[in-house]
């Protein structure tokens, strides 16, 4: 299977039982503006686009929500554990984006989509969750088109300053992505 479009990335991962699991337990938690976002949706892509028989290992499930009321660390540590009594082998992270701008240091989210866009890269800033019907919705800020295309960039937000840079060519080394996927090109800043 080539994914090409948001319907391919939508029906590859509609018909992984295993993210379909994921999906319905964070959706069980019934948290506001929730997403299974980053890696879990990159990693997919990209094992079914290098022809991978089997997934990649992700270090953890980011499930991300925004709830400006309830912002305590604690609560997110909270629901971390619901997930893990009903799935205990997955590494779940749980985060509440109205929460995660002073921890980023920058101004505060107004949804968790506006965190999805202000991801390091492109190709991760992408997040999938299940409306009431389980059918998988995609957000993708900043489109497809380079997580299709193995192209892995900064998101214009983290171009627009030295420090966000620094972040981003860290991250990039640290991440070593082209091990695992060996069509990926790392570019250090957009193209114009």
């Amino acid at each position: 299977m080539i994914i090409n479009n948001e319907e391919d990335i939508i029906s590859s991962i509609g018909e992984d039982k295993w993210m379909m699991g994921l999906l319905k337990c964070a959706q069980s938690l019934n948290l506001p503006d929730w997403w299974i976002c980053a890696g879990f949706v990159r990693s997919k892509i990209w094992d079914v686009q290098h022809g991978f028989d089997e997934r990649t290992t992700i270090p953890d499930i980011d499930v991300i929500y925004y709830d400006r009321i309830n912002i305590e660390k604690s609560v997110e540590k909270e629901y971390e554990e619901a997930l893990k009594r009903l799935l205990p082998t997955i590494p779940w992270s749980v985060k509440n984006q109205a929460r995660m701008h002073s921890i980023n240091k920058i101004s505060p989210y107004s949804s968790s989509v506006d965190a999805i866009s202000k991801f390091p890269e492109t190709a991760t800033a992408l997040g999938v969750k299940l409306d009431g019907r389980d059918n998988v919705i995609l957000t993708a800020p900043h489109g497809i088109d380079d997580v299709v295309n193995f192209i892995v960039k900064p998101t214009p937000y983290f171009c627009e300053q030295k420090e966000q840079m620094k972040i981003y060519k860290e991250r990039i080394r640290k991440k070593n992505w082209q091990v695992l996927w060996n069509k990926i090109e790392i570019i250090s800043a957009q193209r114009n």
